[in-house]
Order: structure tokens, then sequence, then C-alpha cells
């Protein structure tokens, strides 16, 4: 209950307030005031900083730390009030118990006393609001007689309600645009004014504050945070993209407005304004693309620009695309006809593809994606640890001008568009030769492009293909036979080839002849014979495997059975003494006896020949640096039980409770809580149970059902294996399994 002494006191804070422009000049008189209210020694008040997720105390009593700065999380008081938004009296800091009844996590950072003489008995704790927005934190510490009561926290409930509402500009918000700038001193405020006020529009504001008062970026970034209240956005393509909904808005709407639509890698929307506060604007969008959830951020008109494919720089120097597209003229329809001299005549558009060339290299995407768009600007999409994301749009106007120059570089026809065509070209990034395989498509927009950049560099070494122990331990034992043959199945892209070559890496000894016919040659070895196959000409990996046999080889690895030719080819070569490895495109170990067989193999030769096939997907695995520890819900529980069989459950180590990892995100992964990629597999061993039942042509849930009892575990059972090892989790598992 607030006392009449209480009130004139209250009357007294207020003139004060009222009587100073900024709160870091009233501090010094309001803090006796406050201490004597509550007959307390020290007061503290957090400043909240929206782009660090923090608070720090820019007002405070004692100066033995200089700067305190707390992350708003419950592992601190004031973290766990900002991130509650709620008031705090603790008794006693240090009494543990009373912490852990508020919050399992909350924590005292005690610290700050250990740094100084000063001791922390009690605290009162509120958020400092201001129209349902969190500014900061008020901190009263150490009653002089006895503990705080409710009545004293009442009186610092009013107390920060009547900070935020007198300085909000200073704690959270300024009263006009830029204004956060006068308070750090980077411009005066009759300087700004001037600006506001002959500023034709926020792009030409924020140039003049750039150029002509040499303000960083992030500075004018953060003063619009901290004018607007949301956070501030800058172009970023490695963790940002357009959202698919913005094309359903007129880009030159989008422009004029400076107004983008993006998404993050989990595709929830942000939509990202110049001016936030715009309502009517903002209603207009939520409208048009039909969305009730998503964030409002604020971001500068240039990144904007940026992220609308008028100012690209992703990677290059700053605003390398914007000057590339500006300097493509508006002749991009003659090109054809110029296309011998387009080198010279459009060197924009010939920086313009070494650009997303070398963007895809720097981010280690596997494909490019230049894609026509009927009414809009042409997509450039890369797909990076196998998920594709919107890199960067080039106007439709220079659409043929960009796919003329990649068909020049891997010489294909430019003026043949009715038909696909296929090719490749190479360039060199980083001072490596990087070879690319470039397909090209007709469609109803125009002609797609898709360009596969193939791996480059040497073998990798058995180990780090993350076999389970009991796959690497049968695996080794197959790769010893002299001869038979061992398939590595999958889809395209599932690193079928790196498996290979880690194998042959492991075989490649002097005693060892080695010959591999691949198309193309992506990974070299020293030590082997590698022959680039091209159908073309008639040189097929039949050709290619009988001229090999006249060569003497122990071990001989075929790129791909493409055909019924070839699989016959590799089977004799098996049968005559030597080891052959190869790929198939099936989906399951069992599977593949099956296809082979339908391709007319004969089943006896077949499963005299076969040591083993090993099948297997690559999926995405966790960043080491943000993933969290989590215990495993029923669901969960229940997945893990259901898909990996609770007969075999004690072969992981499976033991309630059960913890596990997830996605969190941060700067090293995008956000998206995923880094990289790793295989999941599934190695059937030929044994003479199962010889058995392929002699007699079975039934592929025949085959599997003996292969299992072999020891044989399914792709999602070894999915299930990476996620208790924390590699990965079960959302990743669900993706292969196609199951919940």
């Amino acid at each position: 209950m607030i006392t009449n002494k209480a009130d004139r006191q209250f009357e007294q804070i207020k003139q004060l307030l009222s009587d100073h422009k900024e709160l870091i000049d009233a501090y010094d008189k309001l803090e006796p005031i406050v201490l004597q209210m509550l007959g307390a020694e020290r007061m503290s008040i957090f400043q909240r900083r929206r782009q660090h997720q923090d608070l720090v105390a820019r007002f405070k009593t004692g100066k033995e730390v200089r700067e305190i700065k707390v992350p708003i999380t419950p592992q601190s008081i004031a973290g766990y009030v900002a991130l509650s938004q709620l008031p705090l009296l603790i008794a006693d800091p240090y009494n543990a118990e009373e912490l852990a009844g508020i919050h399992p996590r909350l924590r005292f950072a005690d610290k700050f006393d250990k740094s100084s003489s000063f001791t922390t008995r009690n605290i009162i704790c509120v958020p400092i609001m201001n129209a349902g927005v969190l500014l900061g934190v008020l901190q009263i510490i150490n009653k002089r007689q006895g503990d705080f009561n409710t009545d004293d926290l009442e009186i610092a409930n009013e107390l920060a309600t009547m900070i935020g509402r007198q300085f909000r500009f200073e704690l959270g918000g300024t009263s006009k645009p830029f204004q956060y700038l006068v308070h750090k001193e980077l411009i005066s405020e009759r300087s700004l004014d001037e600006l506001l006020a002959n500023s034709k529009d926020p792009r030409q504001l924020v140039q003049r504050l750039a150029t002509e008062h040499r303000i960083a970026e992030d500075e004018l970034g953060h003063a619009l945070s901290v004018h607007y209240q949301v956070p501030f956005l800058g172009y970023n393509p490695d963790k940002y993209h357009l959202h698919q909904g913005n094309s359903k808005l007129n880009l030159s709407y989008l422009k004029r407005n400076y107004v983008a639509v993006i998404a993050d890698a989990a595709e929830n929307p942000i939509i990202l304004m110049a001016e936030p506060n715009n309502a009517a604007l903002l209603m207009e969008i939520e409208s048009a693309l039909g969305i009730d959830s998503y964030e409002i951020n604020v971001g500068l008109p240039n990144s904007i620009l940026q992220y609308l494919g008028e100012n690209t720089g992703s990677g290059g120097t700053p605003g390398e695309m914007d000057e590339i597209l500006d300097e493509i003229g508006g002749g991009a329809e003659d090109l054809e006809e110029q296309a011998e001299d387009l080198s010279d005549d459009a060197p924009a558009v010939v920086r313009l593809v070494s650009r997303i060339l070398h963007d895809a290299k720097r981010l280690n995407a596997s494909d490019i994606h230049v894609d026509a768009e009927k009414n809009g600007p042409t997509r450039v999409r890369m797909r990076v640890d196998g998920v594709c994301r919107d890199i960067t749009q080039v106007p439709a106007s220079h659409h043929n001008a960009v796919v003329a120059r990649i068909k020049i570089l891997a010489n294909l026809n430019i003026a043949e568009k009715r038909v696909p065509q296929d090719g490749k070209l190479a360039v060199k990034m980083s001072g490596q030769l990087v070879e690319v395989r470039v397909a090209t498509i007709p469609t109803v927009a125009g002609e797609g492009v898709v360009m596969r950049i193939l791996a480059s560099g040497g073998a990798m070494p058995m180990e780090k293909l993350n076999l389970a122990p009991r796959n690497e331990a049968v695996m080794r034992e197959m790769i010893k036979k002299p001869h038979g043959i061992i398939l590595v199945v999958g889809p395209t892209g599932s690193g079928k080839t790196t498996t290979l070559h880690a194998v042959l890496g492991e075989l490649n000894t002097p005693e060892k002849k080695i010959w591999t016919a691949e198309d193309p040659v992506e990974i070299t070895q020293a030590g082997l014979q590698q022959v680039q196959v091209s159908p073309k000409i008639g040189f097929t990996f039949a050709n290619a495997l009988r001229a090999f046999l006249r060569a003497d080889p122990d071990i001989i690895l075929i790129g791909e059975m493409r055909d019924k030719e070839t699989a016959h080819a590799g089977i004799e070569a098996s049968l005559t003494g030597h080891l052959v490895l190869s790929t198939l495109h099936t989906n399951s170990a069992p599977e593949t006896i099956t296809r082979l067989l339908d391709l007319g193999l004969d089943p006896v030769n077949f499963s005299d020949a076969c040591v083993g096939i090993l099948a297997q997907r690559l999926i995405r695995t966790l960043c080491s640096n943000c993933k969290e520890a989590y215990q495993a819900s029923e669901a969960d529980l229940g997945f893990i039980k259901r898909q990996y069989g609770e007969e075999y459950l004690d072969e992981i180590g499976y033991k309630e409770p059960l913890t596990l990892y997830r996605a969190k995100g941060c700067d090293n992964c995008g956000d998206t809580g995923y880094k990289g990629r790793t295989g999941v597999h599934e190695l059937l061993s030929m044994t003479p149970e199962l010889r058995a039942l392929v002699y007699k042509e079975s039934a592929v849930a025949a085959m599997k059902e003996q292969a299992m009892k072999d020891g044989m575990r399914t792709l999602t059972q070894d999915g299930i294996y990476k996620v208790l090892k924390g590699d990965t989790d079960i959302a990743q598992v669900q993706i292969i399994s196609g199951t919940e």
C-alpha cells in the first residue's frame, strides 16, 4: 500500500523526470530519492539491447563494475524478469531452493559481488514496460532493515511505469527516426532535422546519413530498430531468401515502398520494411499474401532492394551484383545474334554468371537452378545441404543473356531452344579448377538451367563415412574379397561416389591395379587409372569394362550400371576373378536384387558374384555449435521403438530416460540448426541363406526378412542410431522414412 509520504515522493520524482530530457541526466538526482523511499542500498536500471538479446546496466550505483551485461535468459535474475516480464521479490539470492522454486534454471550472477567488496542480500526486480513493449529492468538491492515486502514491490512497479512512460525514447524508442544517433552524438539534432525535412524518401535520407555524416550501416539500422521497436535485419543472403509469396506482389510496388517478404531456412515469413509503422501498407501486404503469422523487421532501403534482386552483392564486393545489373543494357534480346562477341559486348553478363558460380562455391552448394518465371524476374536458387534456397533474382529482360552466357561456357548450341541440352564447363575458383555439369530444359516461361557443381579433390577416409560399427566391420571384410561385386545404391546426390572412392582409398596399394570408368571423373586419387566415358561417341560403361579386362586389373569401378549390357559385363568380370564396385539407382538393398534380376541377370550367377549391397542416403546433421540436449518425449520414444523394433533396441544402448538433441540455430549454421550432412546406411551381406532365396527369385519381403536375421539394419534404423549418437534429430529421420 502506497502511503501519503510515498505519494509526495512520487510527485517529486514526476517533477524531476519532467525537468530532464534524458534519464542519464536525471539519474543522479532520482537515485537517492528511490533508495530513501525503499530504504535500500543500491539501484540499477538495465536497458534492453534488441539486437543482442541482452540487458546493459547503463545506470547504476557503485563504480566497481563499469559495465554490466546480462543475457535475456532464466540464468540471471534481471534476465528472467526481462524474459518473463514479471516482477520478482528475492529474499535471498544465494538460496538455490528459492530460485529453483521460481524457475529451475534461475541463477544469481554472483560474479559482480565477487569482483567487489559488496554482498547482495535481497532484491526487488521489475520490468520497465511501455505500450506492451519491454524497455528494460529496474533492480533495487539490499533493504537496510529487514526484507523487502509487497508494499516495496508496489512502489518499484509504479516507479518502473513512470520511467517507461517518460523515457521510452531513451530506453527503447525515439520520437522520430534516427534520433538515437543524436543521443550517441553521431549527428546534431539540428543536422538531423534538416536531413529529415530535405530528403525526398527514406533511401535518400539513409544515403546522406552514410555519406555526409559517415555513419555506419549497423548504427543506422540500430537507430531504426530503437525507433520502430522491431529488430533490424541487414542483407544476409546466406540466412534469408525471398519468400515464395513475394512473387504474388508487384515488384515495382515493393521497390517503391521499400518492402520485401523474405524467409529464413525454415520458411518462416518476415516482412522487411523501411517504415514498419506504415499500418496501411502492412495490411495490404498481409491481405495479398494471405498469411497471418509473420515477423516484422526494419531494414535499410538498399538492403531491401538487394533482397528484391536490384542490389545483390552476395559474397563479392559490396553492391557488386547491383553494379553488374546496372551495367546490363537494354539490348539483352539481341545477345544471341552477338553471341560470339558476348564477352566484349556484355561484360556485365559475364561477371554476373561468374558471381553466381563463385557464390555457389562459397555457400558449398551442390546445384544452381536458374528458373524462368512467366510473369516475373528469373529466380536463381541454390541447393545447400540438400535444401533449395533463393539466392537472388535477375530481371526477366536479362534471362536470355544469362542463359546464352552459360551455354557458351558449356559449349552448347545457343540458337537451339526447343530441346534439352547437356554440357560441362570448368571454372577456376580460389585457384582450384571446378567442373560444373550443365543441363538446359525448355519450359513455357523460357529456358531453365540447372548446374551441378561436381565434387573435387581427393577421397574421403573410410573412417569419416560415419558407418555404424557393425556396418564398418562387415564392409571392411567385404572389400578384402579377391573377387565379386559390391554395389552402392541410392538416389542421385546420395553420396554413392564418395563412398566408393573411400573404399578405393582403402584398397589403393602398390600391389593392386585399379581401373575406374566414371561419368564424370569427380574425385581423383594417385595410383588409380581413371577413365571418363563418353556415350556420345559410343564409349559406354560396357565398352570401358571390356577394355579394362584386357588391361589385367585387380579392382574395377564402374560408375553406374545403367543398362542390362553393363550389368551383365560387371557380373562376368566379377566371376572371372576381379573385384567390381558399382552403383545403381534403387531405394533399398533388398530391392536392388530384384531390380537386377528383372534386368535379365541369371539368379545363380548374380547370387554367386554378389558380395554385398550398401544402400545409403544423406541427412542433415545438427550444428555442433548450437545443438541442444533435451529429454525424449513419449512421442519420440514411441517413434524410436516402432521404427527400430523393440527386439533390437539393446544393441544401440537404449535406456530410459533418453537424452536426444534438437536444432536450435546460431550464426555458424545460418540460424537453421543444421550444418553439413552425413550418411545413413543399410548394408546387406550375401549369406548362404540369402543366396538360396535369390536362386528361387523370392519376393523382396522374404529377402529383407532374411537379411535382417543376418544382421542388416534398415536406413531408418541406422538413422535412429545416429539420432541417439547426437548427429541428427528425429525430424530428419522422419523425412527419409516417410513416417511420423
